[in-house]
């Protein structure tokens, strides 16, 4: 667990509700979602296990702001699965990251649950090995735009972040018959994100464009793996580590 005050980066934060999340009030573990099969990437998270100690949704805006992270979730009701997911600018329906992340930490301490449940709706949760799985729809998604770029190196070369406006996950095939992807995502939105380094629901989103499995290899060295079912849901899975000072 790591206290909102230690976590590096942090600055001065305006508002009274985060100054005091910051100053101790608030504790908030901090997770690397969608690693590598060595542990190396993944996408940093920040969990408040204890929702109800920051209940106003503008402090746990600027909390999320202060944090910096791609995202952070609020737990609202253990038993229940709520979850309320934040950017450091706006506030999310669904996420593949964040849910995937307090999944695994909730399994780790003994409550794994079946189901979370965003705002967007249920989403059933999977363990199977090293992997967490969420499941969820395309149309819970917010608005981003897929591009295919036509090789891996291509996407390399891109700038962080490439111009135009819009959320952008740009992706080549790796290896097309075996469904292996290469992506980088960037929100494009104004925030501190410039480029996201795993994102859930873009890969939940591309795979529901694709209509097949995907295996993608995101950002400087993360790892998403996805599933398709009949029903039109969409699974997406991968390591999680907690993040060390």
């Amino acid at each position: 667990m790591t206290d909102a005050k230690d976590v590096k980066g942090a600055t001065a934060v305006e508002g009274a509700a985060a100054a005091a999340a910051v100053a101790g009030a608030v504790d908030v573990d901090v997770l690397r979602v969608f690693c590598g099969p060595e542990g190396a990437g993944g996408n940093l998270l920040g969990v408040v296990r204890d929702g109800a100690a920051l209940p106003d949704r503008a402090a746990r805006a600027a909390l999320a702001a202060e944090l910096g992270f791609s995202e952070t979730v609020f737990l609202d009701d253990a038993a229940r699965g709520t979850a309320d997911i934040h950017t450091p600018s706006v506030r999310l329906p669904f996420a593949g990251h964040p849910l995937v992340g307090l999944a695994w930490l909730l399994r780790g301490q003994g409550r794994p649950p079946a189901v979370l449940r965003p705002p967007a709706g249920d989403v059933a949760v999977r363990y199977d090995g090293d992997l967490t799985w969420v499941r969820g729809r395309a149309e819970w998604v917010t608005h981003r735009t897929t591009e295919r770029y036509p090789s891996a190196a291509a996407v390399d070369a891109l700038p962080a972040p490439p111009p135009g406006e819009g959320w952008l996950y740009a992706w080549a095939w790796l290896d097309e018959p075996a469904g292996v992807v290469r992506a980088r995502a960037f929100p494009r939105r104004g925030d501190s994100i410039v480029e996201d380094e795993a994102t859930g629901a873009a890969a939940l989103l591309l795979t529901h464009q694709l209509g097949r499995p995907l295996d993608i290899r995101q950002g400087a060295g993360s790892q998403i793996r996805t599933r398709t079912y009949p029903d039109g849901t969409i699974e997406v899975g991968g390591r999680v580590r907690a993040e060390t000072a």
